[in-house]
């Protein structure tokens, strides 16, 4: 072996090598020829480490919630103040949303600017639908005397609902900037990365309101 193979050689099997020799031992390509990674690959990995902390974040409300779910101080509970038709039609509003925003995904990858901008636009109609819902509640438990000082379960209740109802909110905001960038710019690669962002995103809010209906609204009116 020659000292330039024995430079070039990689000694611990890192997957570099392609045995041009014919010898079968594997020799590092330099640094760069495979490339870095591209634009797109770090910008997900990056967005993936955000979706990570904001779950963190999340789990930290639920647990609170978890722990004072009984602390009434002698108010109401949570089975007298839900509404449980209220509550299915934001699940549905949600879970429809979802759907409409993996077709709009794949109205993206077929190139189609009607079919994108339509799924987009049907899940910022059902997205908005559950806001206002969410809203409707929070607006008759306060004006009722039921708001978020007066229980140690409804300040729990009212910080977990609600920064849910936050990330829909901005996840709205978001939304809208992107029909507006696919509209003027097309699908370039940067628009392709930022809409591959936003559906992990919606589609973590779709997840984490399962959650809060499964903790909050099933097992948080039981007695």
């Amino acid at each position: 072996m020659s000292t330039f193979e024995a430079l070039q050689y990689d000694p611990y099997k890192l997957g570099r090598g392609y045995g041009e020799g014919g010898d079968g031992r594997d020799y590092a390509t330099g640094h760069g020829e495979r490339g870095p990674a591209s634009a797109r690959v770090i910008v997900g990995y990056g967005f993936w480490i955000f979706l990570l902390s904001d779950i963190v974040l999340f789990s930290c409300f639920f647990a609170t919630f978890a722990v004072l779910r009984t602390a009434t101080a002698g108010g109401p509970s949570g089975a007298e103040l839900f509404e449980p038709w209220r509550v299915a039609a934001q699940t549905a509003f949600l879970l429809l949303s979802s759907f409409a925003c993996g077709m709009a995904a794949m109205a993206t990858r077929a190139r189609s600017h009607l079919w994108t901008q339509a799924g987009l636009f049907v899940t910022g109609l059902l997205g908005l639908g559950f806001l206002l819902l969410e809203a409707q509640e929070f607006a008759t438990m306060i004006v009722g005397g039921n708001g978020p000082d007066r229980s140690a379960f409804l300040s729990s209740f009212f910080a977990l609902v609600g920064l849910h109802g936050l990330h829909v909110t901005v996840g709205l905001l978001w939304l809208g900037t992107m029909m507006a960038q696919v509209y003027f710019k097309g699908f370039q690669t940067k628009i392709l990365g930022r809409m591959l962002c936003f559906n992990l995103f919606w589609h973590t809010l779709d997840i984490i309101w399962v959650a809060i209906f499964t903790v909050v609204y099933l097992i948080g009116v039981a007695p």
